[in-house]
């Protein structure tokens, strides 16, 4: 967030890209903690305080909506749960061919926070978050999901080119045209669905499922491996 905030207030700076370090993956999406008393997965605290966490989340896939500049996701691997509502409120999205996209949060009963796909993709974001299935770059491609794909060795080559396209635009143009489009959006009800989605996050993440709480017993039992891999094992005869 204050890296956003430093760039949209440079005058120097006319696009931003976000990337993930290490080219493994742009994000996981968030940690799936070893201590399953960790209220990561569903939540064991108050409703109260679990909707002020949430909200920070919230905020932070927010700061890419509201900078005034184009921002880039260049996606380089695994974009997972939260990773992917970060990569959703950029401008764009583009896609080492090895990137993998999943609404993966559902499989653990928790809630999706930034509720964003549905404005990416329309309809076709049904399936992706009923079942929580991780989809490849192509598939996510002809979704919609992300805007092209290129090998992963051209990714930050190609990006970049696109960038620089881009910044030759005067920047009132840029920062104009962003404004536009961004409003267009909020004028449909983004902004209030966003807050529904924020809504359900919470009330979904502080109830007890029976799957939540299986998932909890052999984590504590068992350890977060032996968790997640009775979870995959719920999934696996239907893949």
């Amino acid at each position: 967030m204050d890296a956003l905030a430093v760039a949209d207030a440079d005058d120097e700076v006319r696009v931003v890209i976000t990337t993930g370090a290490g080219g493994k993956a742009f994000s996981a999406g968030y940690d799936l903690n070893n201590d399953p008393d960790s209220p990561t997965i569903t939540g064991d605290t108050g409703v109260v305080d679990y909707r002020k966490r949430l909200n920070h989340d919230l905020q932070y896939t927010y700061a890419a909506w509201r900078c005034s500049k184009p921002v880039i996701a260049m996606i380089n691997g695994y974009c997972l749960a939260g990773a992917l509502e970060l990569a959703q409120m950029c401008d764009m999205r583009y896609a080492s061919d090895d990137s993998r996209f999943g609404v993966i949060e559902t499989r653990f009963a928790a809630g999706v926070v930034t509720f964003a796909m549905p404005w990416v993709i329309g309809q076709r974001c049904r399936e992706l978050i009923y079942t929580g299935d991780v989809i490849p770059a192509d598939e996510a491609f002809r979704l919609g999901l992300v805007n092209r794909v290129f090998p992963k060795a051209d990714l930050e080559a190609e990006v970049m080119k696109i960038a620089k396209r881009m910044s030759r635009v005067a920047l009132a143009a840029l920062q104009w045209n962003k404004r536009s489009l961004t409003q267009t959006y909020e004028t449909m009800g983004f902004s209030a669905a966003m807050q529904y989605g924020l809504e359900a996050c919470v009330m979904l993440d502080v109830t007890e499922t029976p799957e939540g709480k299986k998932f909890k017993e052999i984590q504590k039992a068992d350890g977060l491996t032996a968790a997640i891999r009775w979870r995959d094992a719920q999934f696996a005869p239907f893949e």
